[in-house]
């Protein structure tokens, strides 16, 4: 599990390789990821949009935006949580992911960037 925090939002993200969805054989690897976020901070924010940067062992690397996260735009007051589990998937066996939400204070309006802590995408099989 890595965990960050940026201006009082901890991330924490959990990583799972999805055996059922991946094809060794095509060079498809899928992995899921449960995000935590907490919001430690004491003014309340908006989660606006994401970035990612998806990384595999052969040097490519992919990017993905978008607004919110799983169709959603959660708000998060003081001491509030949210949890969600996406996923990617690579062409590798190995690979990592990072990337930043954009978040809003929602007392004082300023946009924050908040880091998501580099993870790695690592089949069971290859940490044998």
């Amino acid at each position: 599990m890595q965990q960050q925090i940026t201006e009082g939002i901890s991330i924490t993200v959990e990583v799972f390789y999805n055996k059922e969805q991946s094809n060794p054989l095509l060079n498809e690897y899928t992995f899921a990821y449960r995000i935590s976020i907490d919001n430690l901070a004491d003014f309340p924010v908006k989660l606006l949009k994401r970035h990612w940067r998806i990384f595999d062992s052969n040097g490519s690397v992919r990017e993905v935006e978008g607004d919110g996260v799983v169709g959603q735009q959660p708000v998060l007051e003081p001491g509030e949580s949210f949890q969600y589990v996406s996923g990617a998937s690579i062409k590798t066996d190995m690979g990592k992911m990072s990337g930043t939400y954009q978040m809003e204070n929602l007392t004082n309006k300023k946009l924050i960037k908040v880091h998501i802590p580099e993870f790695e995408l690592i089949t069971p099989f290859k940490l044998n």
